[in-house]
């Protein structure tokens, strides 16, 4: 068993840090013995991730997204840990230094810096590309990463006073646990040819939005709307035939219309639990506080 506890280095909107009582009480039995194998085909912040590396020394892990900045900094701080630590120790000592004015100057210069490597095609690799990508998500709005119709990243300045832009123990530790991870930037499916009858599933896809509430759901260029949530389900149930475990999470339709059965009629015969969420996302203060949200298992 692992003796470091690992954190996400993103702030990530949707995380699921606050949960992870509830999620990891949903792993099955003889997980990390009999079931030695871990996929996470939408891995975001890597919350549940990361809570699974610390916990179990499993035989192969896969994690996936389609953001591509968002997998290149995973393979940055497997691959360049060391590289990536000074670049953002010199990052976070500027930032620091800097009044409100100059943090503003600093941080809408590290995003031109970046859209300018989204605009050349070279955000999708390297240290330079996955720094600045830290940088923001540590010091914009709410850890969103949210993209224009151009893909370019548009989230503004957030208001935290000293951001912690640089962990490097945590970073070091997360670069040694990443080093046996299969990590591939592409859809859901893409984990399809790794998924077997040992496999704990973790599948966190973008919200579905609550009617009437603003909603974050946009992290790339294509929406996950009802159609790909629909398809979605059709992958688990392919995954569930093969004996797979699965964990799905997802917004609860019933905070704001009891009659929405979404998900329950789409999961009809998987085990629908409710768990208590307090997010922060949304721009208005009345909206933020404790909503339930759903989890799902085949098991």
């Amino acid at each position: 068993m692992q003796q470091t506890k690992l954190k996400p280095i993103l702030k990530w909107a949707g995380g699921k840090t606050q949960l992870l009582d509830e999620i990891s009480h949903a792993y099955p039995d003889g997980f990390g013995d009999t079931s030695r194998r871990y996929a996470e085909p939408f891995v975001g912040g890597g919350a549940v991730l990361f809570d699974v590396l610390s916990k179990y020394e499993l035989d192969e892990v896969y994690i996936s997204d389609v953001n591509a900045e968002l997998i290149n900094m995973y393979l940055v701080v497997r691959d360049q840990a060391e590289e990536l630590i000074s670049i953002l120790t010199a990052y976070q000592d500027e930032y620091h230094a800097l009044d409100d004015e100059g943090r503003k100057v600093y941080y809408y210069g590290k995003r031109d810096e970046f859209n300018r490597l989204i605009a050349n095609g070279q955000s999708k690799v390297g240290v330079s590309s996955a720094s600045l990508f830290i940088f923001l998500n540590r010091t914009c709005f709410n850890g969103l990463y949210r993209a224009n119709r151009s893909g370019l990243f548009n989230v503004p300045k957030g208001n935290q006073v000293n951001p912690l832009i640089c962990n490097p123990a945590n970073i070091r530790a997360v670069s040694t646990a990443l080093s046996k991870v299969q990590i591939v930037c592409g859809d859901y499916s893409a984990s399809r040819e790794f998924i077997d009858k040992s496999t704990l599933v973790y599948l966190d896809p973008p919200y579905r939005p609550l009617k009437g509430r603003d909603s974050f759901i946009s992290y790339t260029e294509t929406e996950f709307d009802d159609s790909c949530k629909r398809e979605l389900a059709g992958f688990i149930e392919e995954m569930d035939s093969r004996g797979a475990y699965i964990i799905l999470s997802n917004s609860d339709p019933k905070n704001v219309d009891p009659d929405d059965d979404f998900f329950e009629e789409m999961y009809a015969d998987y085990d629908v639990q409710r768990i208590n969420a307090k997010r922060r996302i949304n721009r208005n203060a009345d909206h933020r506080g404790y909503i339930t949200e759903l989890l799902i298992k085949n098991y």
